[in-house]
């Protein structure tokens, strides 16, 4: 006899789940850059010099990004929730102790905290969501609201931050935090179900500085060459961390129980979504970073109207990549992707176009651009979460966090330099501008602001003018870049991914997940369901047999 595997249906609790689920999500994404506007004020209150503000800045993101991969595997072994509630408890505590941090050392250790917390949110949520939602067509709709909040998060930092700071101290951007994480730590055990590999080993020791060293030189590396130009440290830097992942490669290929199972991206649409979940960022992000220098060095906007002015593409990003999300249930996602590659590069064409005094026509190309980063982003998620069996969930999800994270360092190390070189063959300083002060005005439009303060006259009209001029061409070449590389990802999706079939058709491989020897059974109106904690997970199913992709079918 054979039945067909019929994937159970997430109900209400799953979506209520869900909705919790999205809070700690866009908490730990604007947590990544809402320090950046929060700087100058923490500066001048802490008197901070340039090496504890670079650390101040960037220390969330590194062990963000070094933790993920861990933190992820760490929850495949010993549950996916009890991680998460770990991590919400955490990033309270040290949400609260950076909002009333008294020396720029309290502050550095409590956002180390918030990153080492935020590692363990991003690859439990995913996980979560791939344990509640069996249903193709479900498990699509739930992956774009996730990465709604998301992105919505990365984009809105600056705009939280903004309106915050104008309003309140620079400790306010950290407690918004606090009843956040308060409310997943009240509703998580009531509405989130336990899951974990069952068959998974214990976790390699080694494998774990491995990983870490493997990420932060290479991402600090990246943030150096963008900030001060290419230098021994941060090429030394990257070097080490290169070396350090091609061990880890080898070890992962050789142990019995990886840190990183690279087995998984022997699935193609796996591998193809990999690369369009590292380089959409990147390219978003360095383009989204200079158009918002742009908007204050150049157009003169106050961190408050850059909030307000940053608003439209950040809703122009959530609804299309909701509404690409719904389509590609019934259009293959290389058709969906394709096309929102050519959005991403339209909107870039038209930033590359933007003059000294074009302030509607960036954000109009911003606008599109993001629209169609914005579906790239999510949808490369949901193919991520969807090609991997839901015992490795975790290791899935760390995989789409760490690629975002890296992804961005990337785009903002990259793009900047390329902006930066571009800048300072163009800029000319006036003959009047004190040789002390011309190095600083040519290295960046950011040194060029203080020194025409301090001169004033028309020799500082004269700067200033150069300097915004010299800036907005390396905005226009940053831009033609990213609309030769998001063309290729538009043909990469299209040709990469032809074989892929709507996410409602798609199937979802590895069927249920195995229950722990202490389940009991449940009641109710999910009887038939076995429990790991709080919530469900469905019963295996008798099969017809495996398909080609190891899926049931």
């Amino acid at each position: 006899m054979t039945t067909i595997d019929v994937a159970a249906k997430a109900g209400r609790r799953e979506w209520l789940a869900l909705a919790v689920l999205c809070l700690p999500t866009m908490v730990a994404a604007v947590d990544i850059n809402v320090m950046f506007l929060a700087l100058p004020k923490v500066s001048e209150d802490m008197r901070a010099n340039s090496t504890e503000q670079l650390w101040i800045t960037d220390i969330y993101g590194f062990l963000i990004s070094g933790l993920l991969i861990t933190m992820g595997t760490l929850g495949d072994r010993v549950g996916r929730r009890r991680v998460l509630l770990a991590g919400g408890a955490a990033f309270v505590i040290a949400s609260l102790l950076a909002a009333y941090s008294t020396s720029t050392e309290m502050l550095i250790v409590s956002r180390a905290m918030l990153g080492l917390a935020g590692a363990a949110v991003t690859p439990s949520v995913l996980a979560i969501i791939r344990t509640m939602f069996r249903d193709p067509k479900q498990m699509g709709v739930a992956m774009g609201v996730w990465g709604t909040t998301l992105m919505g998060g990365i984009v809105l930092g600056p705009v939280v931050g903004g309106l915050l700071l104008g309003a309140f101290w620079w400790g306010s951007i950290f407690l918004m935090a606090v009843p956040v994480m308060g409310l997943l730590l009240v509703l998580g055990p009531l509405l989130l179900p336990e899951s974990r590999n069952l068959t998974a080993g214990r976790l390699d020791v080694l494998s774990v500085p491995l990983s870490l060293v493997a990420i932060l030189p290479v991402i600090y590396g990246l943030k150096e060459v963008g900030r001060a130009g290419w230098g021994a440290v941060p090429v030394v830097a990257v070097l080490v961390g290169l070396a350090s992942a091609v061990l880890f490669v080898v070890r992962q290929r050789r142990i019995t129980n990886p840190l990183l199972d690279l087995t998984l991206f022997s699935n193609r649409a796996l591998a193809v979504a990999v690369v369009l979940a590292l380089l959409a960022p990147m390219f978003s992000g360095g383009v989204t970073l200079m158009s918002t220098l742009y908007l204050q060095m150049v157009e003169g906007l106050t961190p408050a109207r850059v909030a307000v002015w940053m608003l439209l593409p950040s809703i122009a990003m959530i609804v299309f990549g909701n509404f690409a999300a719904g389509v590609s249930q019934k259009v293959k996602p290389a058709i969906v992707l394709g096309i929102a590659g050519v959005f991403a590069a339209v909107g870039m064409f038209i930033v590359s176009q933007v003059d000294t005094g074009g302030l509607g026509m960036l954000m109009t190309g911003l606008t599109i651009a993001l629209a169609g980063g914005g579906a790239l982003g999510i949808l490369s998620a949901t193919l991520i979460m969807s090609s991997v069996p839901p015992e490795k969930a975790g290791s899935a999800g760390s995989l789409s966090g760490t690629l975002g994270e890296f992804g961005t360092a990337l785009g903002v190390a990259v793009l900047g330099v390329v902006g930066t070189s571009i800048y300072r063959s163009q800029i000319q300083v006036p003959a009047g501008v004190p040789d002390t002060a011309a190095g600083a005005a040519q290295e960046s439009i950011a040194g060029a602001v203080p020194v025409a303060a301090q001169i004033s006259g028309p020799v500082a009209e004269q700067l200033m003018s150069s300097a915004r001029q010299a800036f907005t061409h390396g905005l226009n070449v940053v831009a033609m870049v990213a609309v030769a590389l998001f063309t290729i990802l538009a043909v990469l999706a299209l040709v990469g991914l032809r074989q892929v079939p709507t996410t409602n058709g798609m199937p979802i491989p590895g069927g249920p997940l195995p229950v722990a020897a202490d389940a009991e059974p449940a009641t109710g109106p999910k009887a038939g369901y076995r429990t790991q904690g709080r919530g469900s997970v469905p019963p295996p199913v008798p099969t017809i047999g495996p398909s080609e992709s190891g899926a049931h079918s």
